[in-house]
């Protein structure tokens, strides 16, 4: 009987003792990495902080015509003031790595106490979704702007600003009054640097830097109520349209036009 007691005491006393000492183990013990996020993980240590002082949260500044969300966030506070457009046809959708990836470029750049960047995530999410180029009511969202030269039609819109995406984005614009705009595009067959308004030598610069031709819209067909006639010759904005070839692979496409995306939002001569 007392044999039985004192293991049944054995017992108890060493069960407490695990219980009080396990805190202490655990403090103890070394940490495995299968405990943090991957995405931790993966920033390496030298890249720049997003910190609330330089990178904004991303805020939704409206609704698509399926009521995704439009949104925006603000990089730096610098006096020079741009405006990111990440993408404006749904199936053109190779400026996404570059607009992920572009706010950690901009300030590993030093551009933060130079520049203010509005970056507008996606002009147009439900033709991002359908892969098709106008948005949820087939309006080319590049041709719906209160532009002199806008003409209506089926795919333009009966008048200028009826989607609520292009509202989006005319009020990004006047709100942000923007220095520079630049917006993402890609061309079945080739790329180039398209421009606008007083934009010719940031145009140039990229051009140079890049090796992709420089290409007036005036060149082009004409883009009857589109953001470049808006935006560049009836506010007298420079906006630069950066097209790149449809279809290649997008990391590519950013790291071949990083440097001159960030010398001429910098605006680098």
């Amino acid at each position: 009987m007392r044999t039985r007691c004192s293991r049944a005491g054995a017992l108890h006393f060493e069960a407490v003792r695990r219980i009080l000492l396990l805190p202490f183990l655990v403090a103890c013990a070394p940490l495995s990495t299968a405990r943090y996020s991957p995405l931790v993980q993966a920033v390496p240590a030298s890249a720049p902080r997003e910190t609330s002082a330089s990178v904004s949260p991303w805020r939704e500044v409206g609704r698509s015509v399926e009521a995704r969300p439009l949104r925006v966030r603000t990089v730096g506070q610098g006096p020079r003031r741009v405006l990111w457009v990440g993408g404006i046809h749904g199936n053109e959708p190779e400026g996404s790595i570059a607009t992920a990836a572009l706010p950690a470029d901009f300030l590993a750049a030093g551009l933060a106490d130079r520049v203010t960047l509005t970056i507008l995530e996606d002009a147009n999410p439900d033709g991002r979704a359908h892969k098709t180029r106008g948005n949820a009511r087939g309006i080319d969202l590049n041709r719906n702007y209160p532009a002199r030269n806008f003409v209506p039609s089926k795919d333009r819109g009966a008048a200028p600003l009826s989607e609520p995406e292009a509202r989006v984005v005319h009020d990004l614009v006047q709100s942000s009054q923007p220095d520079l705009m630049i917006v993402c595009h890609s061309w079945s067959d080739r790329q180039f640097i398209n421009f606008d308004g007083p934009a010719h030598d940031l145009a140039r610069r990229f051009s140079d830097l890049t090796g992709y031709p420089l290409v007036a819209s005036s060149a082009i067909n004409a883009t009857p109520g589109s953001l470049g006639s808006f935006v560049g010759h009836d506010l007298g904005r420079a906006i630069l349209t950066i097209e790149w070839r449809k279809g290649r692979d997008w990391q590519e496409a950013w790291e071949e036009t990083r440097t001159a995306a960030l010398a001429v939002i910098g605006g680098e001569p």
